[in-house]
């Protein structure tokens, strides 16, 4: 029962990945809530910090390769968005899955004195069910609703108001899938670690020394949070495949799988702008996913947020012994 609760926690946080991670590539840091602990990034290194039951931190550091040192078009816009998202994408599921080894090692030990462990094919399987759930949640039943509305109402026949339907629709799924799954209270201590990690990126971005009460002191809204970087997918869904000329519900399923990329090549350079440019109309459009954070982020506590900055200090330590800068701006 208890590998079934922990299985179970994970699959959840598969869902919840593209919201709890930082995917840009940047000159800064980012980073991800994982399950009991924090995942932060800087340009040339990864570390992972993980409370063990016991109390330990267990903890885990890499290189990190940027694409975009090795190819140049990577850097093009909208291409870079939809490369580095699935990179993110990539390094946060291993972050995921060696905080879910930890715990499940910590929790079920075998007879022989090794540790029980998710193995790939576990994992495997939990991505493919993650990617149907996503299509079938925000891409399929959307649409069948706005199509069954149009049936009985030909008034939502018209392009526009059709896909603003679809839209709302969506939008509503994947806000009650947001709050839903947050009643539980294993997920509700991921998004506490979400926001230990905001916290943690904040400190550092102000210059200030990475100390728990240093840390405590900033919000747990970051504007470059996944969270953002979802609902903007979502509101430029709306326009985009409202200028797509299609009719019938499979052309229009075809459109919404085929076009995933480039909306979330767009959203990812919305994001990048906006988070440079606080004042502008595009960091309006950013503004509800910053108010969604009210529920993906929650106030940590103080080993939370030690978990964040020790995550922080390996990645800062491997960063300098392999040559990066970091460069506050």
């Amino acid at each position: 029962m208890q590998f079934l609760r922990h299985m179970w926690r994970f699959l959840v946080a598969v869902q919840l990945l593209p919201a709890l991670e930082n995917g840009e590539e940047t000159t800064l840091v980012g980073g991800q809530a994982v399950l009991e602990g924090v995942m932060m990034r800087s340009p040339h290194a990864w570390a992972i910090a993980v409370r063990k039951p016991s109390g330990e931190i267990a903890s885990h550091c890499e290189p990190l390769e940027r694409i975009s040192d090795k190819h140049k078009w990577v850097a093009w816009p909208v291409v870079r968005g939809v490369v580095t998202l699935g990179h993110a994408m990539g390094l946060g599921f291993r972050a995921l899955k060696f905080s879910a080894n930890v715990a499940l090692g910590e929790a079920l030990p075998l007879e022989s004195g090794k540790k029980l462990e998710f193995s790939g094919w576990l994992a495997a399987v939990n991505v493919l069910f993650s990617v149907a759930f996503f299509i079938f949640m925000y891409k399929f039943l959307p649409l069948l609703a706005a199509t069954g509305l149009k049936r009985e109402w030909p008034v939502f026949g018209n392009q526009v108001l059709f896909n603003l339907v679809d839209g709302v629709i969506r939008i509503a799924l994947f806000l009650l899938f947001i709050w839903g799954v947050s009643l539980w209270k294993d997920i509700r201590r991921v998004y506490r670690y979400h926001g230990a990690e905001h916290k943690t990126v904040f400190a550092f971005e102000s210059g200030d020394p990475l100390s728990v009460a240093a840390a405590q002191k900033w919000p747990t809204f970051h504007p470059r949070c996944g969270t953002s970087f979802l609902m903007t997918v979502m509101l430029i869904s709306i326009a985009v495949y409202t200028l797509i000329p299609v009719v019938t519900f499979w052309s229009r399923f075809a459109v919404r799988i085929a076009l995933l990329p480039l909306i979330a090549g767009v959203s990812y350079e919305i994001i990048r702008f906006a988070a440079r440019h606080r004042g502008s109309l595009f960091a309006l459009m950013t503004a509800p996913g910053l108010w969604l954070q009210r529920i993906t982020t929650q106030p940590p506590s103080d080993d939370m947020v030690e978990c964040a900055i020790t995550a922080l200090n390996h990645a800062m330590e491997l960063e300098k012994q392999r040559g990066g800068e970091l460069v506050i701006a």
